[in-house]
């Protein structure tokens, strides 16, 4: 399901406050998909396109079998060039996922994805939270920034990283930072496919996206060099606070993370365990198999 304003009972005023009345429109797997990978007003409009599948009213067929995206390939297009040109609104998932770095690269390095604290749970899950409720979705910030607005988007052509103020001491609890040079993440099939979205419709635009481990143990957050707020910057691209790992990507260094995991998420799938190695930037990444992540 999407849900929209109702296209025709407008918003009204009463002594007690405006009510917008809100439509569920009924949608294919396939396009709810859509509506994930780039934003759901966007396929709201595709939807009101095509009249079989609501048309302007959007009504919902329950018997309709068909997906927009077969009664009109070319919307299929228009998804594309969307996630091209706009990004994607989804900022995380819930994934089966871990990272370390080489063992022997640091003496004082605690073992690789610890278990998450409760607060630390809280501190992610607040910011994961209002980073899906919005376009613009911030990251904690690691202290608060008086020269950042509250809830102003962009400053300086960046993504601003906001949370309400009543959240950012909580934040600074978090352990104390830990830097590599090298980093090694591991996704099973579900999570590596949706890299390349990640990469190309979140971070390629200034945004992040995190992978939330969903059994709470880590957390690794994909950012670009124009995210304020992170505890990583063009120096230092590999930190973690605890269990929460933040990976920094240069733009230059984006175009190349799209062309070589373009494969993941396509049919077919890519035999497992598949691995991708840059040495140059210490980065490995591993998609295995669901036992291999057990």
């Amino acid at each position: 399901m999407l849900m929209t304003e109702d296209p025709q009972l407008p918003s009204i005023s009463t002594p007690l406050g405006f009510v917008n009345f809100v439509q569920i429109t009924g949608v294919c797997n396939e396009e709810l998909q859509a509506a994930q990978r780039w934003n759901g007003p966007a396929v709201i409009e595709l939807l009101r396109t095509i009249p079989l599948a609501g048309g302007i009213w959007l009504v919902t067929d329950m018997r309709r079998g068909e997906t927009i995206f077969e009664l009109d390939p070319q919307l299929q297009e228009q998804v594309e060039r969307g996630i091209n040109n706009e990004g994607s609104n989804l900022s995380g998932v819930s994934a089966k996922c871990l990272w370390d770095c080489p063992r022997g690269e640091s003496s004082d390095l605690e073992p690789s994805s610890p278990r998450i604290t409760k607060l630390q749970s809280e501190q992610i899950k607040t910011a994961l939270k209002i980073g899906l409720a919005s376009e613009k979705c911030p990251l904690p910030p690691i202290q608060a920034k008086q020269e950042i607005e509250h809830n102003s988007g962009f400053k300086h052509e960046r993504e601003g990283i906001n949370l309400p103020a009543h959240t950012v001491p909580a934040i600074s609890d978090m352990d104390t930072r830990r830097t590599f040079e090298q980093i090694h993440l591991k996704f099973n099939y579900e999570a590596g496919s949706l890299l390349p979205l990640a990469i190309r419709g979140r971070i390629k635009h200034g945004r992040h996206f995190t992978f939330k481990g969903v059994g709470g143990d880590i957390a690794i957050t994909l950012v670009s060099s124009r995210v304020e707020g992170a505890f990583v910057d063009e120096t230092t691209v590999y930190a973690a606070k605890g269990p929460w790992l933040q990976v920094l990507f240069d733009d230059i260094f984006v175009e190349q993370l799209i062309k070589d995991l373009a494969e993941l998420g396509k049919d077919p799938p890519v035999e497992l365990p598949k691995e991708y190695h840059w040495p140059e930037r210490g980065l490995h990444i591993s998609i295995l198999s669901e036992e291999a992540l057990s």
